[in-house]
């Protein structure tokens, strides 16, 4: 379960003053660009946003997948001035974009909404640091098979049994994990031969897919 779920994020942004634009987004559309001014932050209501960095060479990495109840750009508020990687939506999302001096004047009116997000930002640093010891010592078909339980958001929520997650090409997924699309593609076929996944169009995770990472 996510920090944000135990406090109702949407309700109480909603009710903020001044200072936010509300906006829909068709998919593939850039919600921010590395770079830019680093003055708002960005809540996600509704659907899945890719964040990547690209290097001065001009080599992509995805930084991570973020879904409803996440939050985006929240680094403005530790005093960064440019926006460090470039948010593309995955699919058709509705997301709120709050200033910072709104941000801030509702950390500091609400005691409840500070502990909520100050236990997001430590849940994704920890998620960071995972997602590194994975990158070291894990398999690719143990990365891929992590990813897309993330997703699926089976690691955050105990009770969920698996979940469809909608359209995410191989192309994205190789460059979450890592590896190539044709990896990709081979352990994506053997997740569906064994029934841990559903792909069809979407793509449906089964909790079942948890014993890819348990596995020795």
């Amino acid at each position: 379960m996510k920090p944000s779920d135990r406090f109702d994020t949407q309700a109480f942004l909603s009710e903020l003053s001044g200072g936010k634009i509300a906006a829909k987004y068709p998919a593939r559309k850039p919600v921010s660009r590395q770079g830019d001014a680093c003055d708002s932050i960005f809540y996600i209501e509704k659907g899945k946003v890719k964040l990547g960095v690209v290097s001065k060479r001009g080599k992509e990495a995805v930084v991570a997948i973020l879904g409803a109840g996440d939050f985006l750009g929240e680094e403005c508020l530790a005093g960064q001035t440019r926006r460090f990687g470039t948010a593309i939506t995955l699919s058709e999302c509705a997301i709120l974009q709050i200033d910072k001096g709104s941000m801030i004047r509702g950390l500091r009116a609400d005691p409840k909404f500070s502990e909520m997000l100050l236990a997001y930002l430590l849940e994704r640093n920890i998620r960071t640091q995972e997602d590194r010891v994975d990158q070291l010592f894990n398999s690719s078909e143990k990365r891929l098979a992590r990813v897309l339980l993330h997703l699926a958001d089976v690691y955050r929520n105990e009770q969920q049994a698996g979940a469809v997650i909608g359209k995410i090409s191989q192309k994205t997924l190789a460059e979450i994990v890592g590896t190539t699309r044709s990896r990709v593609s081979y352990f994506m076929n053997k997740f569906r031969k064994l029934g841990f996944i559903k792909y069809n169009g979407v793509l449906e995770v089964h909790r079942s897919l948890m014993s890819v990472v348990l596995h020795d």
